[in-house]
């Protein structure tokens, strides 16, 4: 059995957010599909589009929760209850205030750091446990700028070192659904990049 049975990309759906940095989850899972030639359709049952994905020989499921941000939980719960998925086993990937653009870090576990999708998620599925690949978008400066910055679009400068990062991450997804985690961290981790160097970091 692989480590990774289900990656989820949270973001909210609809035209109005497609390009906005909230939704970085969502260009990385629409890449995932690309990559790995997957199809996402729509599961009402799901809240959400989802597809199931050959990754180099592992069997594993993609999820697009469209029931909005701050209620991700509910369509992560729902498939992985139905397909009897232990929290353990989801890949959570998500726009992260902490992280410079071009930066992308693997973690397990941990708090949800204000991010309302993730608060959602540890809500629904009653447990930390999962893993999370947080992707950098930089940080407006205060917090009260949070909610207009995240959900608004990147500058060109911003979006193309976040893509560029996305394209590498893709590349260790592989390794990320085998269990080979600590080769992951390796590669994307890099040093002196200031992100996390443990698995439970």
């Amino acid at each position: 059995m692989s480590a990774v049975a289900l990656i989820v990309g949270l973001g909210n759906p609809g035209a109005k957010y497609d390009q906005t940095r909230h939704n970085a989850g969502f260009w990385f899972l629409d890449g995932l599909a690309r990559r790995f030639h997957c199809t996402l359709n729509p599961e009402n049952r799901f809240q959400g589009e989802a597809g199931r994905c050959d990754i180099d020989g592992a069997d594993c499921r993609l999820l697009k929760p469209t029931t909005f941000m701050n209620r991700s939980g509910q369509s992560v719960a729902a498939l992985a209850g139905f397909f009897k998925i232990p929290p353990e086993a989801i890949l959570v990937v998500h726009d992260e205030l902490d992280l410079e653009p071009g930066t992308v870090r693997l973690k397990r576990g941990g708090g949800h750091g204000g991010h309302n999708g993730l608060r959602d998620l540890i809500s629904a599925l009653g447990s930390r446990e999962f893993l999370r690949l947080r992707v950098g978008i930089g940080h407006p400066g205060h917090r009260d700028d949070v909610v207009n910055y995240v959900l608004n679009r990147p500058s060109s400068e911003d979006r193309i070192a976040i893509d560029a990062a996305i394209e590498s991450a893709l590349l260790e997804v592989p390794k990320i659904v085998s269990g080979d985690l600590d080769a992951a961290m390796n590669a994307l981790h890099r040093p002196n990049s200031g992100g996390d160097t443990a698995i439970n970091g």
